[in-house]
């Protein structure tokens, strides 16, 4: 009983070694033991350890820290959330007509895919709201824009043409090229290297480098059609989601000598329309089966948890993506969110 009256007295830096030593159940009822504790233990450095071995807290696998404006104490708990499937949904917006619709977020900027366009519109101060008007529009396809991400200065795109475009959005830099025999299904792009998907059954890497662009640099043969790819963070591998219409499993990973390292089988042979990786452990898929999205432990061959996603009518899941603490999905008639900022007594107040 001493000791344990004596130890709010030890200085700072043995507490918080003594506290390295805990766990998160154990962090979480020591944070409620006094003040000087619960000031302790909200620092990141106790809680950097258990975010690095845990889901999405925004610590990749170089250890960058993608969300360092929230404290890690925070991340761990939403981590935990995310793991044990608890959140809160919400439909954010409705739209009348079906659409198969994408889009991508920055700090400033809303682009959303309409057919063969791609439009910009400006996000308000607050973040949130955006201007009801493009202030830019993208387009240059045939047909309907498939997919497009939105890398640095460039907007690539590709569409039911079987072209890649890319767009400089500083300039009027502009470059199209043939990339598959059949439409692009889906596309990815990180430091100077591009990587699409096709109904042709490949996923094919490109050079983003002004004096090498659009050549082809390997060709993956995946043996059914690619809906979903996705370049890991390091630029060491490339994810692909298929259509699970033949033998092989429809979510890989692959090296860059086209060799499949990684695989998980989808428990309802359903298509994967849409990949987004934390750059870590976690995979959160979106696919054909209606308003199903599923997360995935790249530790672990099964999933780790699905969501039903709740919607006026059924629809495929196009489009995911996810920050630390959230969650949006694009529907054929609404985008919806998914909050994983709900509280848990294990972590204090």
């Amino acid at each position: 009983m001493m000791l344990v009256l004596l130890l709010p007295q030890l200085p700072e830096d043995i507490l918080l070694l003594l506290f390295s030593y805990s766990d998160t159940q154990a962090l979480g009822r020591l944070s409620q033991v006094c003040k000087k504790f619960h000031s302790l233990i909200s620092r990141d450095t106790l809680w950097r350890r258990i975010a690095k071995v845990s889901l999405n807290t925004g610590i990749t696998r170089l250890g960058r820290d993608t969300f360092p404006q929230i404290a890690l104490k925070e991340r761990v708990k939403f981590s935990q959330n995310w793991k044990r499937g608890r959140c809160h949904q919400e439909i954010l917006l409705r739209w009348k007509y079906n659409l198969l619709p994408w889009l991508q977020l920055d700090d400033q900027w809303l682009y959303l895919s309409q057919a063969a366009d791609i439009r910009a519109y400006p996000l308000r101060q607050n973040g949130v709201s955006f201007q009801r008007r493009p202030t830019s529009v993208y387009t240059g396809h045939q047909d309907d824009v498939c997919r497009f991400v939105v890398s640095e200065s460039h907007i690539i795109s590709g569409g039911g043409d079987g072209k890649i475009i890319v767009c400089n959005t500083c300039n009027s830099f502009y470059a199209a090229y043939s990339a598959h025999d059949q439409e692009v299904n889906c596309i990815d792009s990180r430091g100077h290297v591009i990587v699409s998907g096709s109904r042709d059954k490949t996923a094919r890497i490109w050079s983003l480098c002004s004096n090498q662009l659009g050549e082809c640099l390997h060709t993956i043969r995946t043996d059914d059609r690619v809906w979903s790819v996705a370049i890991n963070p390091t630029l060491s591998s490339v994810m692909t989601g298929t259509a699970c219409c033949g033998h092989a499993s429809p979510l890989r990973i692959w090296d860059l000598q086209r060799r499949s390292v990684m695989e998980w089988e989808e428990p309802h042979d359903s298509a994967l329309y849409c990949l987004q990786s934390d750059g870590n452990f976690m995979i959160a898929s979106g696919s054909s089966r209606y308003g199903v999205v599923r997360l995935w432990d790249k530790r672990q061959t099964k999933s780790l948890q699905v969501f039903f996603l709740s919607s006026p009518s059924s629809s495929p899941v196009y489009c995911l993506r996810f920050t630390t603490s959230h969650l949006y999905t694009a529907l054929a008639h609404a985008l919806c969110m998914l909050d994983f900022t709900i509280s848990h007594p294990q972590y204090g107040k």
